[in-house]
């Protein structure tokens, strides 16, 4: 395995359209990092350019000690898994994954040991004489992993590897990934647009927008501490609730009137934010805002209920459980003085 280093890279097509605009990034030797971001925000670009099907434009890439911008990509030691399986339907499931073996003139010995070590490694033994057509689609992914896996690589790209599946296979190979990462102790990259699995997944997470890079950390770090609101919405689900806001004497003031004690609160703040599980329903006394349920979504294992705030919008909170109510009827929201986020003009994130 080995370390990445992006050095202010940047990828421009006609005229000035910058795909992706001066990204650094070390990714450590052993590291899973996620690259997130929505749909043309530069992150699958960024990917195609690590493995060698992107030109660089500017900036260098580093994979262990070399240099690989002006390297092909059978000769920068990665392996790639994509979007779609990319199998050959003529070929069994061993042949499959030996295909790329073969070609560079591995012994057939040591051939043998790669696949079916790889093969136990992702419970594909007793598929290994199958084709693709005979496979389900969790089962595919799982032989375009192994394909890799043999070849030992510097590092692995995986490119929205379970878009083409549904919800349930979604979560299954979110788990085998994970164990996979667990058990090779190897250098990942993986692009999604979805945060799920850049939070389930990631030791580090880049956020991406623009082609530019938003922030970088922890995946629990950008979900407790994000720098700008960007961030905030994209990462969390459901999002983040924002409201703007005006300074006032102890607190903040909404649109609508309403106000909340907030001691301390920047001046600068315009905008507050706070995420579901950080509201409580409350008394009219008690809440910081009221406003009028308008939609009850029962999950059994959380309660989702939208309450409108005239003038100010649509609040989401989260209830544990399978709570009774009814749409319709008022409810007032308290928040969180612990997990409340400010943001100012420049949506920028403030200290609270």
């Amino acid at each position: 395995m080995a370390r990445l280093h992006i050095d202010q890279v940047s990828k421009i097509y006609t005229g000035t359209q910058r795909a992706v605009d001066t990204v650094s990034i070390d990714v450590d030797d052993g590291e899973f990092l996620v690259l997130v971001g929505p749909s043309g925000c530069g992150k699958s670009t960024l990917l195609r350019m690590i493995a060698g099907l992107e030109a660089i434009t500017e900036g260098a890439i580093t994979i262990g000690e070399r240099v690989v911008n002006d390297l092909d990509p059978a000769e920068r030691d990665i392996a790639m898994v994509f979007q779609n399986y990319a199998l050959y339907p003529h070929m069994k499931v061993y042949d499959n994954m030996a295909y790329g073996l073969r070609n560079r003139g591995i012994a057939r010995d040591e051939i043998d040991r790669r696949v079916r070590e790889a093969a136990t490694t992702l419970e594909l033994g007793p598929l290994l004489e199958r084709k693709p057509r005979e496979l389900s689609g969790g089962q595919r992914q799982r032989v375009a992993m192994g394909r890799a896996i043999v070849r030992n690589p510097a590092a692995f790209l995986f490119d929205e590897p379970l878009s083409n599946l549904d919800a349930a296979l979604r979560v299954e190979m979110r788990l085998e990934i994970a164990k996979l990462h667990r058990r090779l102790d190897a250098t990942m990259v993986y692009v999604t647009h979805d945060q799920v699995e850049a939070m389930t997944l990631a030791d580090k997470i880049v956020v991406l927008q623009a082609g530019r890079i938003e922030q970088v950390g922890a995946p629990i770090d950008l979900y407790m501490r994000p720098a700008n609101l960007f961030v905030a919405q994209f990462i969390g689900s459901p999002k983040m609730n924002v409201a703007d806001c005006q300074p006032a004497e102890g607190g903040l003031a909404f649109a609508n009137g309403q106000a909340m004690s907030l001691p301390g609160a920047d001046a600068a703040a315009r905008k507050i934010g706070i995420r579901p599980e950080h509201i409580t329903l409350a008394p009219p006394e008690e809440s910081d805002v009221t406003g009028v349920i308008d939609v009850i979504e029962q999950l059994g294992s959380d309660t989702f209920v939208y309450v409108e705030v005239d003038k100010v919008g649509l609040f989401t909170v989260r209830l544990v459980g399978h709570v009774e109510m009814t749409e319709g009827e008022p409810a007032g929201l308290r928040f969180d003085r612990d997990h409340i986020h400010l943001f100012g003009a420049d949506d920028r994130a403030l200290a609270p």
